[in-house]
């Protein structure tokens, strides 16, 4: 995953280390980017008259919900990507003095990271940002959804990550040069058919897991599925030569690296702002293969 410098730390460091829950989204049919305003106001609206109906998110206090939507152009991969969209619910009780910070509730953003096959033939009225991730509580990231699916005519689909997808994912991220000093790699596997669900955590330390991954990839910059099955069968390996337990008969649920976690439920935290966009490429890809 190349690190690349177009993204500037400042700008997307809210967006690190925090655990972000998966979507994939259909392009959005008469988005406007400069509607931007007009839309925060709408959703604040939709949002207002939702809870009114008792859908109360917070129990017992009056809360008055803000909506921001902003661009952030930094986050794209090509020409042919839409700038990411941010989306902030702030909460401001009314108790509180009108002076006092309002507070981050939730947020959510939309996302293409060199999305092109999903962009390339779209007709006209519609915008291609097929990854979504929302962190905060459930109930207002299906009010957000409903509202965008209801405007624009698109639809939210939950993300979740195959245990193939994760051992990618950790082969990826464990080869990636880090400056400073790596947690470790850690694998959680889920050991299915048993009366008592049983997970097994396996930690490498960071130095060998790149360094065992340096002797599997034949080509750097590129990985093969052939390369990722090695590297997994010798973990396997050395893990059954010491434990006697076959971890290929259970199943991927987890992979943390110092570059990223990910979860088979979808849900991921970036930690390096370097490789947020080598992250997000790879989300993206899968959020596109979810669609098509």
């Amino acid at each position: 995953v190349p690190p690349q410098e177009s993204v500037d730390p400042q700008k997307t460091a809210f967006l690190l280390r925090k655990a972000w829950t998966l979507y994939s989204v259909t392009p959005l049919y008469r988005f406007r980017r400069a509607r931007l305003r007009d839309y925060a106001r709408l959703l604040s609206a939709f949002i207002a008259a939702e809870k009114q109906k008792g859908l109360a998110v917070e129990v017992g206090v009056e809360l008055d919900i803000k909506v921001a939507l902003s661009s952030l152009a930094d986050l794209r991969g090509s020409e042919l990507d839409q700038a990411a969209l941010l989306v902030q619910l702030c909460s401001r009780s009314q108790a509180s003095s009108r002076s006092s910070e309002d507070k981050l509730v939730w947020s959510g953003w939309f996302c293409s990271m060199f999305g092109d096959d999903l962009s390339e033939n779209l007709p006209e009225d519609f915008t291609s940002l097929p990854l979504f991730l929302s962190h905060g509580a459930e109930s207002y990231t299906t009010l957000v959804g409903s509202w965008f699916q209801k405007t624009f005519d698109c639809c939210f689909r939950r993300l979740a990550i195959s245990p193939q997808n994760l051992s990618w994912m950790v082969a990826m991220w464990a080869g990636c040069k880090l400056d400073r000093a790596a947690s470790a790699v850690e694998l959680v596997f889920s050991v299915p058919r048993l009366a008592q669900p049983l997970d097994i955590s396996y930690a490498i330390h960071p130095e060998d897991a790149k360094a065992l991954w340096d002797t599997v990839q034949k080509t750097p910059g590129e990985i093969s599925q052939e390369e990722v099955d090695v590297f997994m069968d010798c973990l396997y390996a050395h893990f059954h030569r010491h434990f006697k337990i076959h971890l290929a008969a259970a199943k991927l649920v987890k992979v943390s690296t110092a570059v990223a976690s990910a979860h088979c439920d979808g849900i991921v935290k970036i930690l390096q702002s370097q490789y947020l966009p080598g992250v997000l490429m790879l989300l993206t890809e899968l959020a596109i293969s979810q669609i098509q």
